[in-house]
């Protein structure tokens, strides 16, 4: 009795695995970024138009307009970022940080007069707010092209704490001091992203916090802030006036809160309620839900930007995405720390949500180069599957000859 034979018929249909489908930018993202911004602008609206009206004497959709007129920019400015490499700042980082710099030696020289000290035209157009985008930038090519020599103190760190003293000196003649922290923070998280040694690391953080704690310490604003904080912690009855007002709207608010449109903390003791103050505007109109919403959407942008970053086909894309994701993320942090009072008074925008022109340009402008790194990711992720399939099907049939086993008669097996 013959033993039995399995074959395989070659006209078997053979399993291939599904291709994923690829759409060119990171969904997720998108998806956060529109949430934020929608609600950013319906937040921005029902904060504002009370001022609008009673103190500006314009309709109550002026700030709302103005806001979306910039989003529009910003969006515009966002796409064509999306569609241009990121390769191309390798040429045009040093420019760009030459052009920041003058627009922040424009401010001390043509627009004194402004009411904040800190904007180029009109109250309006702020270059700190550029140079953030501006240092991740730069920084994010200058350490890709001197990675070979990076942990040389004298070629890689003494050069990188020159670049960012100059910038951090040229924002602080305006007294900003939370952009002038920000910035350094951003140039030594690059420095860290770029694999540079830990003592040197080590060195930076020791002179960032040097730095920063010198700035509050000399500067009139600084020793403010940091006196309003410490007695805000002692006791919140004497808190500073902005930092009472938000815990107002917090106990308002409760769960659910009052409703959006309904808040009153926003028209009373709330300053510029549609700028830095603006969370406290949401956690007293949508409550902890509204909050938290906010919070979960910032750390969703941290995961998808932190992972096309992980992705991204080269150092340079690694560094710039991840730099662009933190800095947002850091703004986020710092604006709702302070508003909760964890943090002293620092100045920074709720990104996407706030009002304001330039924070709003420069926030959807780094989206827009997170999404083209994410694109580039993506693309040569496809190109290594294809390249995979290429080779599987040539080791394959490349004798032209078949490779299925056939049955073999044995001397023992029978008919």
């Amino acid at each position: 009795m013959g033993q039995s034979t399995f074959i395989t018929s070659p006209t078997s249909p053979v399993k291939q695995k599904p291709h994923s489908l690829r759409l060119g930018f990171d969904v997720p993202m998108l998806i956060v970024v529109v949430c934020l911004l929608v609600f950013g602008l319906l937040m921005v609206y029902s904060a504002s138009w009370k001022f609008s009206v009673a103190i500006m004497e314009q309709s109550p959709s002026y700030i709302l307009v103005r806001q979306l007129v910039w989003a529009a920019l910003g969006i515009i400015l966002a796409v064509t970022a999306s569609l241009v490499n990121y390769q191309v700042f390798q040429k045009v980082a040093l420019p760009l940080l030459v052009v920041t710099l003058l627009m922040l030696l424009g401010v001390l020289f043509f627009n004194r007069s402004s009411e904040s000290g800190r904007t180029l035209v009109n109250n309006s157009v702020q270059p700190s707010e550029l140079a953030k985008l501006a240092i991740i930038i730069y920084m994010a090519v200058w350490l890709n092209s001197k990675q070979d020599v990076l942990n040389n103190i004298t070629i890689g760190l003494l050069p990188m704490i020159l670049i960012l003293a100059i910038t951090g000196a040229f924002i602080m003649l305006q007294t900003d001091l939370s952009a002038t922290i920000t910035v350094v923070l951003l140039g030594g998280l690059l420095f860290f992203l770029a694999k540079g040694d830990l003592r040197q690391i080590a060195f930076v953080v020791i002179l960032a916090c040097g730095l920063i704690l010198a700035v509050v310490t000399f500067t009139t604003r600084g020793q403010d802030r940091i006196q309003k904080f410490k007695t805000g912690l002692l006791d919140p009855q004497k808190a500073d006036y902005q930092i009472k007002a938000s815990f107002s709207a917090i106990v308002d608010g409760g769960l659910t809160g009052v409703g959006i449109g309904k808040g009153v903390i926003k028209n009373i003791n709330l300053p510029v309620a549609w700028t830095d103050s603006i969370f406290a505007v949401i956690i007293e109109e949508t409550g902890l839900i509204g909050g938290f919403f906010v919070i979960a959407m910032f750390m969703i942008f941290l995961w998808r930007g932190l992972r096309i970053a992980a992705r991204a086909p080269d150092n340079l894309g690694r560094l710039l995405a991840g730099g662009i994701t933190i800095w947002i993320v850091t703004e986020a942090i710092l604006n709702i720390g302070v508003m909760i009072s964890l943090l002293p008074v620092a100045g920074n925008a709720l990104p996407l949500i706030s009002a304001g022109g330039s924070s709003m340009v420069m926030t959807l402008v780094g989206i827009g180069i997170l999404m083209n790194i994410a694109r580039s990711g993506q693309d040569q992720a496809s190109s290594q599957e294809r390249r995979s399939f290429s080779a599987s099907v040539n080791l394959r049939w490349r004798d032209r000859r078949r490779r299925l086993s056939r049955t073999r008669r044995s001397a023992s097996t029978g008919q």
